[in-house]
């Protein structure tokens, strides 16, 4: 039952709503991104790490479960690419969303839109994109030496395959699948940003990330601890093929999917994006 907080008068106040309404989400994803952005540089950094790590324990969850199902994935490879979105990169997001962390992939969105619309400076935008990637890279990676030093991971080649697969891709594909990837991942979000419980916010995540990890998807962040991995277990990849075969190119698709295919829509419909384009 839904309790009701009395005010001064003694009349009861109306419970938030469970979902905003399209434009009040909007202009409350606007009022997060500028909050995010005017933050100092190590706070953005320091979260930066926090959300790093809580993407990367949902990568490593979803190569320890689905990544492990050789049997299913020859007999119903649709059914293990929903077991590996499922039961991974969810959990990190919600994680990261309720504890307040800085993820750069989101940042893309919230944070633009609060640049459009004159909340903040380019200077800001650069802080909070900056700030959150080098963390973000920095908790990925240490989670990934975590993984491979805690060998939960025994002899499976999951981590080495995948980390192979996203490492070999052409340089347009990789583009392209990071701006796909964001474009969910933002949504995700987004909408949780309009949810005032924490079940609504858990099922604005669920279902749009499991979708990108189940389609193949490639999310920057989730990179930065999945390569790496598979390269401490014996994957044939060098730095050179991480940095440019997937991350950089993943990286420019992802800001792609985030500013332009997720906040502009919404910033030209409740906001001022067309006249200040």
């Amino acid at each position: 039952m839904t309790k009701l907080k009395m005010n001064g008068g003694g009349a009861a106040d109306p419970p938030p709503p469970e979902l905003k309404p399209p434009p009040a989400l909007y202009q409350g994803a606007v009022a997060a991104g500028a909050a995010k952005a005017t933050a100092p540089w190590k706070k953005i950094f320091t979260l930066g790490i926090a959300s790093g790590c809580h993407i990367a324990f949902g990568a490593y969850l979803a190569i320890t479960v689905g990544g492990a199902c050789p049997g299913i994935a020859a007999e119903n490879p649709g059914l293990q690419k929903i077991i590996l979105g499922a039961f991974g990169l969810p959990f990190g997001l919600i994680m990261t969303l309720v504890s307040g962390g800085e993820l750069f992939t989101g940042n893309t969105a919230l944070v633009t839109a609060a640049y459009k619309e004159g909340k903040i400076k380019a200077k800001d935008l650069a802080k909070s994109w900056i700030a959150s990637y080098v963390g973000n890279f920095v908790g990925s990676l240490f989670l990934a030496y975590l993984a491979y030093k805690s060998g939960t991971l025994g002899s499976g080649p999951a981590a080495a395959a995948i980390a192979t697969g996203k490492a070999s891709l052409p340089w347009d594909v990789a583009f392209t699948r990071g701006i796909l990837c964001n474009w969910l991942v933002c949504m995700a979000v987004y909408m949780a940003s309009g949810c005032s419980s924490m079940i609504g916010k858990m099922t604005a995540v669920w279902f749009p990330i499991s979708a990108f990890v189940a389609l193949g998807l490639d999310h920057s962040v989730a990179n930065m601890f999945i390569i790496p991995l598979g390269m401490l277990r014996g994957a044939d990849i060098t730095i050179a093929d991480f940095l440019m075969k997937n991350l950089i190119p993943v990286t420019l698709g992802n800001i792609v999917g985030g500013a332009l295919c997720v906040m502009a829509p919404y910033g030209m419909s409740f906001g001022n994006w067309r006249q200040k384009a």
